[in-house]
């Protein structure tokens, strides 16, 4: 992958649009992974000598899109983590969603639990952990719905569970909905954060390809 879609950089940060499909970091299939095709265009924009550090402070599921940033150094790192567990830290995302939801805008709450087998499902406070987020509709078509989504915790397979634990899978979500071989539409679509070292407001979007689930909406939010 050399066509890497950068939004910033400096010497603490850098911001980049994960495409779909594509690893946040390496697991045990060896594909491509983000951490690792960023260390490789630091190393050859610097012509950097042995190990290039890179920060990895939050992920997006391997089907998933959008916008993520990676730290330059352990000082960002440890404050853009100290950022994301004290709920400093903005995402939101887009979905597209089966169904039409009653309530346009309001807040979900569970206590979700991931399994052994990846998997994660909907429990009680004295299994699960406790996972909210924000969302609001923002376009309706055909019998889908495209969602506008904060998220106010960030448990494994949130977004996917919460919706289709109540009747609303992602469209092409293999699986937490219906086996259909479509992509999954769930984008991270905007970062917000305070930058680590400079203190300044940051804020970064990206929008999907309208492709796929996407192509139905205007996507103007």
């Amino acid at each position: 992958m050399n066509n890497l879609k950068i939004l910033y950089e400096d010497n603490h940060i850098i911001v980049v649009v994960k495409p779909v499909n594509i690893l946040s970091q390496k697991d045990s299939t060896n594909d491509i992974d983000m951490l690792t095709i960023i260390k490789d265009y630091i190393k050859k924009k610097y012509d950097k000598k042995g190990n290039v550090y890179l920060g990895l402070v939050h992920r997006l599921d391997r089907p998933v899109g959008g916008v993520m940033v990676f730290a330059k150094s352990s000082k960002a790192a440890s404050r853009l983590t100290k950022m994301i567990k004290e709920h400093d830290f903005s995402k939101k995302y887009l979905a597209v969603i089966n169904g039409k939801i009653n309530k346009k805008e309001g807040e979900l709450e569970d206590y979700l639990l991931k399994k052994e087998d990846g998997n994660t499902i909907v429990t009680d406070k004295n299994h699960g952990k406790i996972s909210k987020l924000k969302y609001k509709v923002v376009e309706e078509c055909d019998n889908y719905s495209l969602v506008d989504i904060e998220l106010l915790t960030g448990r494994h397979h949130q977004i996917r569970v919460q919706f289709a634990s109540r009747g609303y899978p992602l469209y092409g979500d293999q699986r937490y909905g219906k086996c259909d071989n479509k992509q999954i539409a769930l984008w991270a679509y905007s970062l917000e954060f305070v930058h680590p070292v400079k203190k300044e407001m940051m804020k970064f979007s990206s929008f999907p390809p309208k492709k796929d689930g996407w192509k139905m909406f205007n996507m103007k939010l």
